[in-house]
């Protein structure tokens, strides 16, 4: 079940308990990708919060939304780049995506695995996708308070296997989100301690968000083709025969 546009729009941009949600995993993001210079960035979901730093220097970027949730224009005072579109089947070109960011998307789908289907399809030859999931071990999967309490929380693993099911080679991992999900003013206060805190005891503390970057799983063509026309190579060095001498 998707949440509705404009509360993922209130709780990011109006709460402050989502304003250092933002801080926290927008940073993380970038510590994956610290640029996109000349590159096309797409987000699924609600990435668009994340997106931002990367306005600038790429290409293109893109913000799709599905249908259930809705759509808002974005960014605010510059030209708009969010499109409504449906679950799978996405207005882009196959191949053509640098990075993607999947945020808010992979845990509410009711079909996950054509979802990233649709994944596997935009991304480019050597791109790479990155997906923010609820981590199942962590306080923000329990509370409805927040985006990350709907849907289909994941462990490390859960996510690793579902994305090599769908032919991603994951990469890299990290979590985020250590400081507690709530509005108390003691947390938000506290709430860069807690995260430093986390960063430096991840194997005691678990972050609320899970981030998994992967990219495409191309499998080698299992025809003869080429091997089939060339099986022989060397033989073009062999010297040919010189042709018989015509009786005069």
């Amino acid at each position: 079940m998707h949440l509705d546009v404009q509360d993922l729009r209130n709780f990011y941009y109006r709460s402050q308990l989502g304003r250092a949600a933002q801080a926290a995993v927008r940073k993380e993001v970038l510590s994956f990708w610290p640029e996109a210079q000349g590159q096309t960035v797409a987000g699924y979901g609600f990435a668009v919060p994340f997106l931002r730093p990367y306005l600038e220097d790429a290409r293109r970027v893109i913000g799709l939304m599905p249908g259930p949730q809705g759509v808002i224009a974005w960014p605010q005072g510059l030209p708009n780049v969010s499109v409504l579109c449906e679950e799978t089947s996405w207005p882009l070109e196959t191949g053509h995506v640098d990075k993607l960011l999947v945020v808010h998307g992979l845990e509410t789908s009711e079909n996950p695995g054509a979802l990233l289907e649709e994944c596997w399809r935009v991304l480019g030859p050597g791109g790479s996708a990155l997906f923010i999931v609820p981590n199942r071990a962590g306080l923000w999967s329990r509370s409805d308070r927040t985006p990350f309490g709907f849907g289909r929380p994941y462990s490390q693993s859960q996510l690793e296997s579902q994305l090599k099911l769908n032919n991603f080679l994951p990469l890299r991992h990290a979590t985020t989100l250590y400081q507690p999900p709530s509005e108390r003013r003691i947390w938000r206060k506290t709430s860069m301690f807690w995260e430093a805190l986390g960063v430096k005891m991840s194997v005691v503390l678990s972050g609320g968000v899970l981030l998994v970057e992967a990219t495409k799983r191309v499998h080698a063509p299992s025809g003869p083709g080429l091997r089939e026309t060339v099986r022989k190579p060397l033989e073009a060095l062999k010297p040919k025969p010189k042709p018989e001498a015509k009786p005069i």
